[in-house]
């Protein structure tokens, strides 16, 4: 299967303003490509590219006084197969996880797992240990917090979302990876591209979307919180503890974005 993706974003700056860009497809997914996924501006900037203690694709640039646009446009092979479910995947004991996964139990930004702690243990202690308990961790944020794309909230963290119980996907994905992270279960944000394939199509407008992945026998997989069921044609851009990690774009000054669009779809 072939997709095609890409955005276009404007931001407009009171003054020459430096910017984090996460906007690229993540490395993992490069051999998939089949056109250049390139950052393209609508004037002359110079963009630094590297790679981000996550292993992400990053892109470094300082945006002159007024509109900068930033677009990419590529088509990307896919399997077309759904998100597989790691049934039988089982927990590891905090001693037995690498040192690098470690990072991913603790608390961050968006994932205050010292607010949320007492609440998991009382209401997930009692489930299977490995991917049952993840199971139910989804249920349950799944069904916990309303989707409503007009009262998304950059600044609500995971008990945020709990209080709430209202969000759009980063609010599940915060509120699920803060659970996971309480019950001893390593999981990690993630960002990307996933279209209304296989799917009816949604009325939200397209956006970029949020899901993670939970630590269990071994590998990372991936799973969804707010659609709670596994799903076709995710593109991967972005890894890291929270939101903050995988921001699609960090300014150090005003950055007002503008102009937002997101293109998503299957290619016959």
């Amino acid at each position: 299967m072939k997709i095609r993706a890409g955005f276009r974003l404007s931001y407009e700056c009171q003054q020459d303003t430096a910017m984090l860009l996460v906007l690229n497809t993540h490395p993992s997914r490069r051999a998939d490509l089949l056109s250049a996924d390139t950052l393209s501006f609508d004037r002359p900037i110079e963009a630094w590219g590297y790679i981000d203690g996550f292993g992400n694709a990053c892109s470094r640039i300082v945006a002159p006084a007024g509109v900068t646009t930033i677009s990419s446009d590529f088509e990307i092979f896919d399997s077309g197969n759904p998100d597989p479910v790691p049934y039988g995947a089982y927990q590891h004991e905090i001693k037995d996880l690498p040192n690098d996964v470690l990072v991913f139990l603790l608390g961050s930004r968006y994932c205050e797992t010292d607010r949320l702690a007492d609440f998991a243990w009382s209401t997930f202690s009692s489930t299977p240990l490995g991917w049952p308990r993840v199971q139910a961790i989804l249920d349950f944020a799944h069904n916990h917090i309303a989707f409503d794309y007009q009262k998304a909230n950059p600044l609500r963290t995971a008990f945020g979302g709990f209080t709430d119980r209202v969000g759009v996907c980063r609010d599940y994905a915060h509120l699920a990876v803060t659970l996971c992270r309480c019950m001893n279960i390593p999981a990690r944000y993630c960002t990307g591209y996933l279209g209304d394939i296989g799917v009816p199509t949604d009325v939200n407008p397209m956006d970029f979307s949020a899901w993670f992945q939970v630590y269990l026998g071994g590998n990372w997989h991936t799973v969804d919180a707010r659609h709670n069921r596994p799903r076709i044609g995710r593109i991967l851009m972005g890894i890291g503890r929270d939101a903050t990690d995988v921001a699609m774009s960090t300014a150090f000054g005003p950055a007002n974005l503008v102009h937002f669009e997101v293109i998503t779809d299957e290619i016959a």
